[in-house]
């Protein structure tokens, strides 16, 4: 009985192939489908991810928590997100992306349903997030791997790009989804029921509800290989061949191979890895911290700061379509040249960000527009470059390898790092960490301005 459940997860087979004039408008329709499924499924991670963020100013002043508390908690989702996402990685390469992800987004929403009934003790929410922290690298790999399969290596950074803005649409739209849940709340007279604490509640229990439904249409209408589909190879649908350090690119390959092979051994792969502790540093520093920076510092109501939180994420769609339109179209397919120039940007923005006086909110929301409309630039070319780098059946594991990198040290400094920090220095302190890791990551990326994803000799 466990073999039989299990098996829905081992790579879909390939069937019977379709007949020539079906081909064409089969593989359009299901090319839409799958990155639909995979954009709003993804989307739908977020929002049993970033509501933390909504949430930690109430566990602050209602349930007594410090501000180093809070960043473990949050350190917590990061440190095993982080190794999920590699670990997962791997076993997604060789699972059937359809169930896989599905199970994880549904898996994410229970934690969250029962998350609110623990806040009488730190380490039982920390334990409780750091499993969902596992349950959420069940995300991305699969994504990784579905689009390597659909999509071919010439329009990768384009739909890479447009896939990659699932992570803004989840994220921002959290603070305007509690927005809404809180004003039918009071509509209802819902508030005699919890008293102040019903916004907590709501953080958790709208959007988990909301991810277990998107987890049953992920495996409703989630696709695995074009084959598995009596389609084509997209290599053949399309004629794009790239050199992929592999004889047969639709070989599946084992753990072993991929590990030693096309990662551990593969420099360019590392040094992206590294540069995305810095860049996850930035993202996740100012993205995490601004409900509480805003409201503590900047004087502004709960509910602004959850609409600036929404307006740095949204900034990130056009960003991100721009980054990859241009690393395809004027670098062709080279991603650090954009990498570099919008992380120079981003530096600049973040220290108008903090020297901007107290009550100004336009310009604090301005500057958040435009971190957010920059770093998701280079957020999303480091996976890209990670995957360009190795075969598609090595995907997520790549993907997962820089992401290991980017929230067991970047996201994990962005959160335990960055309350220690401001507890003890206050907030000119983790500004000051927030630079230098802008500074880190410019010279980084830099060594990647040269990398091609059709040069094997560079993997």
């Amino acid at each position: 009985m466990l073999d039989k459940f299990l098996s829905i997860y081992k790579p879909a087979k390939f069937t019977a192939p379709l007949p020539k004039e079906k081909i064409d408008p089969e593989y359009k329709k299901l090319r839409w489908q799958v990155m639909l499924t995979i954009f709003f499924g993804y989307a739908g991670f977020y929002l049993v991810r970033k509501n933390f963020s909504l949430a930690k100013p109430y566990l602050i002043s209602e349930f007594g928590f410090s501000k180093g508390d809070v960043g473990l908690i949050a350190a917590a989702l990061s440190v095993a997100y982080g190794l999920s996402k590699f670990v997962m990685g791997n076993v997604s390469d060789r699972s059937n992306p359809r169930y896989f992800m599905a199970t994880g987004l549904i898996l994410s929403g229970v934690i969250n349903l029962i998350f609110p009934s623990l806040t009488s003790a730190l380490w039982a929410l920390t334990a409780l997030w750091f499993v969902n922290g596992w349950v959420q690298g069940m995300g991305w790999p699969p994504c990784a791997r579905t689009l390597t399969h659909w999509f071919s290596d010439g329009e990768r950074g384009t739909k890479f790009a447009i896939w990659n803005l699932s992570h803004n649409v989840g994220g921002g739209i959290v603070g305007p989804i509690i927005n809404w849940a809180m004003a039918i709340a009071a509509a209802l007279s819902l508030g005699a029921l919890l008293g102040d604490k019903l916004p907590f509640y709501l953080i958790f229990y709208v959007p988990a509800l909301m991810s277990i439904a998107m987890g049953l249409l992920i495996a409703v209408f989630l696709r695995d290989t074009p084959q598995s589909c009596g389609l084509p190879s997209i290599e053949d649908h399309s004629g794009d061949r790239p050199d992929t350090c592999v004889d047969d690119p639709e070989r599946e390959l084992g753990a072993r191979e991929i590990f030693t092979r096309f990662v551990f051994k593969n420099k360019m792969l590392w040094l992206l890895a590294v540069a995305n502790v810095f860049v996850y540093v930035i993202r996740y520093g100012v993205l995490d911290w601004a409900p509480t920076y805003l409201t503590e510092v900047k004087d502004c109501p709960p509910d602004i700061a959850r609409w600036q939180f929404f307006i740095y994420e949204y900034a990130g769609i056009p960003g991100t379509l721009l980054a990859g339109w241009a690393s395809d179209r004027l670098f062709g397919g080279r991603r650090g040249p954009i990498s570099v120039i919008y992380m120079v940007l981003v530096t600049a923005a973040v220290w108008v960000y903090w020297k901007n006086p107290a009550g100004n909110f336009m310009v604090d929301s301005a500057a958040l527009f435009v971190i957010g409309f920059l770093i998701y630039g280079p957020v999303m070319l480091i996976g890209v470059g990670a995957v360009d780098l190795v075969p598609k059946k090595a995907a997520g594991t790549a993907a997962g390898f820089t992401g290991l990198f980017g929230y067991m040290g970047g996201a994990v400094i962005a959160e335990l790092g960055m309350g220690k920090i401001v507890d003890k220095w206050g907030w000119d302190g983790g500004f000051w960490m927030l630079l230098a890791s802008c500074a880190l990551a410019i010279i980084l990326l830099a060594f990647t301005w040269r990398t091609h994803h059709q040069d094997c000799k560079l993997r």
